[in-house]
């Protein structure tokens, strides 16, 4: 008996591929003229300014007065109905039944930018002392032996803040005193009522706003 014999496979036929098609041709990026960026440009501009100008001034103004109106209209201070300040701004108050603000490098002129206050070795800072302890002695306005604050013969960093502390303030209560009918026990008790004490115990001082005292003080002085 004869061994069989091996037969072949059948060979496998595989397509073979075809020459790659060519990618179809993307289209042309639209050119940009020099007359379409400044379009752009000017509609930016505008928009920025319409948001940045109206919208948001507009948006963040209606939310303050609906928080805080009074802040947000300057926290202005009036008196027998009439604007006479802003209890952020102080004002050069001299007369003798007043309380007095701090010196001032400005004069009290909000248009003016406030120079850097006078170092404790500056001449001129001596110069200024003296003149403020001049006028308080012609006016009266502390004993022989009072000890005047440093705050208040001082100009504070803006030149314009009205706070000084309780000290600067009831020095003066002996001329007021004097320009009044008011006594000096009452003048202190209505300072010591328009103290303001820190939000957090230790951490800040006691203020006196002086324009909201005054203020408070000219009813009661008939005035």
């Amino acid at each position: 008996m004869s061994a069989p014999v091996p037969t072949s496979p059948t060979p496998v036929r595989t397509a073979t591929a075809g020459p790659p098609t060519p990618a179809a041709p993307s289209p042309s990026a639209p050119s940009h003229s020099t007359a379409g960026h400044v379009r752009a440009t000017v509609v930016f501009l505008v928009l920025m300014i319409v948001v940045a100008g109206f919208v948001y001034p507009l948006v963040v103004t209606e939310i303050a007065e609906a928080i805080d109106p009074g802040a947000a209209n300057g926290s202005l201070l009036y008196h027998n109905g009439t604007v006479v300040g802003s209890e952020l701004v102080a004002q050069n108050l001299s007369a003798p039944w007043l309380f007095w603000e701090r010196p001032s490098l400005t004069d009290y002129n909000l248009t003016l930018g406030a120079p850097t206050p006078y170092g404790y070795s500056e001449p001129a800072l001596q110069s200024l002392l003296n003149e403020t302890i001049a006028y308080m002695k012609e006016y009266g306005n502390f004993t022989v032996n009072g000890t005047l604050p440093f705050w208040w013969v001082a100009p504070s960093a803006s030149s314009i803040d009205p706070d000084v502390v309780p000290d600067a303030v009831l020095i003066q209560i002996p001329r007021v005193a004097n320009a009044t009918n008011l006594s000096i026990p009452f003048l202190q008790s209505f300072v010591n009522a328009h103290t303001v004490n820190p939000v957090v115990p230790y951490v800040g001082v006691p203020y006196v706003n002086v324009l909201e005292l005054d203020l408070a003080l000219l009813p009661l002085e008939g005035r």
